[in-house]
């Protein structure tokens, strides 16, 4: 009764308008800014390494890395794989459109976060709540995102990360996933337990860490099968437009996997990468913009890339034709769910090595996973802040450390299936309420990206000045400017 509930509540959230929309919202974001994710693309990778943290802020890089271990989780290794289960390799095309379209929709709503943000207790608070509120002047509208980003992120989408993390140790190690799950939720809860600042300081370590080692393997798997490269382009291109004669009748399928799973792991137009976007120390919000557009190329065309590209080179997965009925049009590796594709593929590559391609994807999820709950939690913290004040916040976030660490180990030892239509419940909570925000709120972000353009032409290092602009409510940078003129007296 409650699992056919769940599924109807989830067939609202990702029905056509959902799936078809955020392509339209991200194919209009890039006509208007004039494909900023293309002309850009260079000064995105430059401006990652550019700025300094602050007592209030996190640097660029930072900020890139935080957003990152939102970005690249099991949605980069088992939402992937699930994409071709269910989509046929035709959806990685679509993950990649995508990522492409959505660079211009992650650029929107983190320029927001940066031009709303605040400073609240010594440290920069953004995010949709603060930019819905601030852009339409109607404090429900955050309050409606706010809420449904910490039942997601405290609650409903924990789950997915651990489970993975659990799933994986046991296939490799045969580790029970209590004893898994306990070990996990132990070490977050000593992350989270130092704020934001303990958390960026680890994900600027690990995330790097960990996505380099994961694109290495991938690349030395594809150059091992470099003979086979024109065979599995043409094949994921062939089965994009309903073309191949095995996967042909799925395009449907291929596109609705395709843009679920993608926005799944890249998150553009979620809302989750503007809380850290908003966290940057920037004299300008396209700077920290442009660094979160390029995050979304980071996640998709290379980490996700990584893990479709092994698995199709191996050919270890299965595909069905309905996923509610489960029956197959390719089976590959019999006996196997999605979940092991990928630990299937790294172990057929390295043959020699005992158990290498289970442990290497079981540590690679760990790593992935844990670093997504990191994320997850300093979110939902930056919603609470938004709701709550004074005692009542202090209060209020160590409840949120609790329900998102009890979150996390229910997760662990519950049903994989569960644990996915809980997740992309809360992410279409999520998707709905911040798109509708940001189809509001973007032409500041037009604005001041021209503003930008013209500054960096005329040789300037760009300083934000909302009111020469005509954007209101842009408290933080009115309140800096007054500062800085004071200063100069």
């Amino acid at each position: 009764m409650v699992e056919n509930a769940l599924n109807w509540i989830y067939d609202i959230l990702w029905g056509p308008i959902m799936i078809y929309g955020i392509l339209i919202v991200g194919l209009v974001f890039s006509i208007l800014t004039r494909f900023v994710q293309i002309r850009k693309i260079k000064e995105m990778f430059v401006l990652m390494f550019k700025g300094q943290k602050s007592d209030a802020g996190i640097s660029s890089f930072q900020a890139l890395t935080v957003a990152l271990s939102g970005r690249v989780g099991t949605g980069n290794i088992i939402g992937t794989a699930s994409a071709i289960a269910f989509g046929g390799p035709g959806a990685v095309f679509w993950m990649w459109v995508t990522a492409f379209i959505g660079a211009s929709t992650a650029y929107v709503e983190s320029t927001l976060a940066q031009i709303y943000k605040t400073k609240k207790l010594g440290i920069y608070r953004g995010g949709p709540a603060y930019y819905m509120e601030k852009g339409t002047g109607q404090r429900w509208f955050g309050v409606v995102f706010a809420i449904a980003a910490i039942l997601a992120m405290a609650i409903l989408m924990p789950g997915v990360q651990s489970n993975a993390i659990v799933s994986a140790m046991d296939n490799a190690f045969d580790i029970s996933p209590w004893i898994t799950g306990l070990i996990t939720i132990v070490l977050l809860g000593f992350i989270i337990i130092g704020g934001v600042k303990r958390i960026a300081n680890a994900a600027q370590i690990i995330v790097p860490f960990m996505a380099l080692a994961y694109i290495l393997v991938a690349f030395i798997v594809i150059i091992m099968n470099i003979s086979e490269v024109p065979a599995v382009f043409g094949l994921i291109f062939r089965s994009a437009f309903n073309v191949d004669a095995t996967f042909g009748g799925m395009i449907g399928a291929a596109i609705a996997w395709g843009v679920k799973r993608a926005v799944y792991s890249n998150e553009a137009g979620q809302g989750t990468g503007p809380h850290a976007a908003a966290a940057a120390e920037v004299s300008h919000p396209v700077k920290q913009g442009l660094v979160q557009a390029a995050s979304i190329y980071i996640d998709t065309l290379l980490v996700c890339s990584a893990t479709a590209l092994m698995i199709l080179f191996m050919g270890t997965y299965n595909t069905n034709v309905n996923s509610a009925d489960g029956e197959l049009i390719v089976e590959h590796v019999p006996g196997h769910s999605y979940t092991e594709f990928t630990q299937l593929a790294v172990t057929g590559a390295f043959p020699g090595l005992n158990n290498f391609g289970s442990a290497f994807v079981a540590f690679a999820l760990f790593f992935f996973a844990f670093t997504t709950l990191m994320a997850y939690y300093y979110i939902a913290e930056t919603n609470v802040a938004y709701l709550f004040s004074g005692r009542t916040e202090g209060v209020v976030t160590w409840i949120l450390k609790f329900v998102l660490l009890a979150s996390a180990f229910y997760g662990a030892v519950r049903t994989s299936d569960l644990a996915w239509l809980l997740g992309d419940i809360g992410l279409g909570l999520m998707v709905w309420t911040n798109v509708i925000g940001i189809i509001i709120l973007a032409k500041p972000t037009f604005v001041a990206l021209r503003d930008y353009e013209q500054q960096r032409k005329a040789g300037k290092d760009p300083v934000f000045d909302p009111i020469k602009l005509g954007i209101k409510n842009a408290d933080f940078w009115v309140e800096r400017l007054k500062q800085n003129q004071n200063n100069e007296k």
